[in-house]
């Protein structure tokens, strides 16, 4: 019997290349997809590519939405300064979150998973060691997995499309362990929101912060690569 297919959204990051190594351990045959969807640096989108490779996906391809001709969010807007650590406050959502990014990439991975025949999302969401963005949480998961059975001939001929979040409940620090113990080489990901051309990491960002925190809690040595 072939491999059941899963769909993994794969931004080169550290928690989106954790997700893949965990569907390639459940057995799935894995497709990445990796979005272009306007952000100010293409760094995670190369790391992306090579994380891609090295973890066994059957295809990789990259979609594209241009969420930046909206603006709204310091990811995409250059008149948006991304903020460094600690300046963000607390229970605010911040300036990085990007409006309908997440809605929007797993619309796209939907899509690619009903053309073929996939009934599995992997997405790295995060509830615990994250930014306050809303399309992280649970009750987001649920309600889209509901959506996607609805709305799409998949779900409604009876092939339930799961929306697997397996990061969700799980501290940076464990993300890291059980990346590790899968084989990932996070040296490859980037995870930067400031990231340089050459994919090295600013070391001051959010995203930044919470990656070495990780690593650091995991009592790993940080591979990240800092400009």
């Amino acid at each position: 019997m072939s491999s059941p297919r899963a769909v993994v959204l794969l931004s080169g990051g550290l928690d989106s290349a954790t997700c893949l190594a965990i569907a390639r351990s459940e057995g799935f045959e894995t497709y990445a997809l990796s979005v272009a969807y306007g952000q100010r640096h293409a760094a995670e989108l190369n790391a992306a590519g090579r994380v891609a490779a090295a973890l066994g996906a059957k295809e990789h391809r990259i979609g594209h939405v241009d969420l930046g001709q909206f603006g709204g969010s310091a990811l995409t807007d250059a008149s948006i300064e991304v903020p460094v650590s600690g300046e963000s406050a607390a229970n605010v959502i911040p300036v990085t979150y990007v409006p309908a990014r997440n809605t929007v990439m797993l619309s796209l991975a939907l899509g690619w998973a009903e053309v073929l025949k996939a009934n599995a999302i992997f997405v790295g969401v995060n509830a615990v060691d994250y930014s306050g963005y809303p399309d992280c949480r649970p009750a987001f998961i649920e309600a889209f997995e509901a959506m996607a059975n609805l709305a799409t001939k998949t779900g409604v001929e009876g092939l339930k499309m799961t929306i697997r979040a397996p990061l969700i409940q799980l501290t940076k620090a464990e993300i890291v362990q059980r990346g590790t113990a899968l084989g990932v080489d996070y040296g490859m990901t980037v995870t930067c929101y400031k990231a340089d051309d050459e994919g090295r990491a600013c070391g001051l960002c959010e995203a930044c912060r919470l990656r070495r925190a990780g690593f650091q809690a995991a009592g790993l040595a940080d591979p990240t690569r800092y400009a």
